[in-house]
């Protein structure tokens, strides 16, 4: 396949498919609601009575304030459970299991290769490039990878996670542009909003072959609302939302969504993720000079890749003073290596005297 639409990219069963048809579904109206066989009350402990109902599939005053916010349109958005939804729901409606492969580019984000394994799609890994300073993809090694192991989707994560490093507009485009027709480009962008350059949705209006994945978890705040999108063509759009679950989005998470978007709300988190950039530098800065630190890696992201030279022992310094972070040591290429998300000025500074502490005991 070397060209055609990014409906060519799903699976040949799938493009037709009619997906569920839900009691929400229909632009059915009355008073008397009486076709899902719902409770006709309220839970005692729901007083308003806003869980009693079914959720919209795809809730409209939400999906057109992430439009907004994402600068797209609302026909190209679908709302999930996350993005781990986004990812899951692309392995399965292209990958033909046994045969259409997903590349990643470790060490990155570990659900790709979940998602991959449970559908039987073979993974395809082109490491990320150790350039001294900072681990980058590696995009010639990407485009022929893709080529040669029949790749349907292709993981690009910028900034990565946990590496921290971004892929420019321009090598997007590159493999975009190598794999019209062949794959589809996934940006995962979760850490978009702490990073300088522009979002790949910029991609969109000449690209089909590219798709974005963004979340309220980080930034936003609202992990626990489990709120992702994926911003792609509305073809491609329009064939995911028949293979997703009913009822995706719960109410309670769409109206804690729809007031953090609200421009007062998204004032305070503008703040605050100039707060956690100035943050980044000034933590980058002082684990440098602390004793056992080999390298801190650039970040992009709210987080900090860093190299210890006896990690295990940084690790449980920081864990006897109660401060947890993420053991990377498993992950290729970061055998020595922890991840230090990048918290308030107070969180940063117990990270910065507990391991200054360390010279002291030494």
């Amino acid at each position: 396949m070397s060209d055609g639409t990014v409906l060519d990219l799903v699976r040949s069963d799938l493009r037709a498919f009619a997906g569920y048809s839900s009691a929400r579904s229909s632009a059915l109206v009355g008073d008397v609601w009486l076709n899902a066989n719902e409770s006709a009350w309220a839970n005692p402990a729901d007083a308003q009575g806003i869980a009693r109902r079914y959720p919209e599939p795809q809730p409209e005053a939400l999906r057109a304030r992430l439009a907004a916010l994402y600068g797209c349109s609302a026909d190209q958005l679908l709302i999930g459970r996350g993005s781990d939804e986004a990812i899951d729901l692309l392995v399965r409606a292209l990958c033909e299991p046994g045969r259409d492969a997903v590349l990643v580019t470790p060490p990155v984000f570990g659900m790709y290769a979940v998602c991959a394994r449970l559908q039987n799609a073979p993974l395809l890994e082109v490491p990320l490039r150790d350039a001294g300073a900072a681990l980058e993809a590696d995009i010639d090694a990407i485009i022929a990878a893709a080529l040669a192991g029949n790749a349907k989707l292709v993981f690009l994560c910028t900034p990565s996670n946990p590496a921290g490093s971004t892929i420019s507009l321009d090598d997007i485009e590159r493999v975009a542009r190598a794999l019209q027709g062949r794959a589809l480009v996934v940006v995962d962008e979760a850490y978009g909003e702490y990073a300088e350059q522009a979002s790949a949705t910029s991609l969109l209006a000449h690209r089909d072959n590219v798709a974005v994945l963004r979340t309220l978890s980080k930034a936003h705040a609202l992990a626990a609302a489990r709120i992702g999108s994926l911003i792609a063509a509305p073809a491609l759009i329009q064939t995911l939302r028949r293979c997703q679950a009913p009822y995706p989005v719960p109410a309670p998470c769409t109206a804690l969504a729809l007031a953090a978007l609200e421009p007062a709300a998204l004032e305070v988190t503008a703040s605050r993720v100039a707060q956690i950039k100035a943050e980044r530098g000034r933590l980058a800065a002082a684990l440098q000079q602390a004793p056992g630190v080999v390298l801190v890696y650039p970040s992009q992201g709210n987080y900090l890749l860093v190299r210890f030279n006896d990690a295990q022992a940084a690790f449980d310094a920081l864990l006897a003073a109660g401060v947890v972070v993420r053991d990377q040591r498993a992950a290729p290429q970061l055998h020595d290596a922890l991840r230090i998300t990048v918290g308030s000025p107070e969180e940063n500074d117990r990270v910065l005297q507990v391991l200054s502490a360390r010279r002291a005991a030494a």
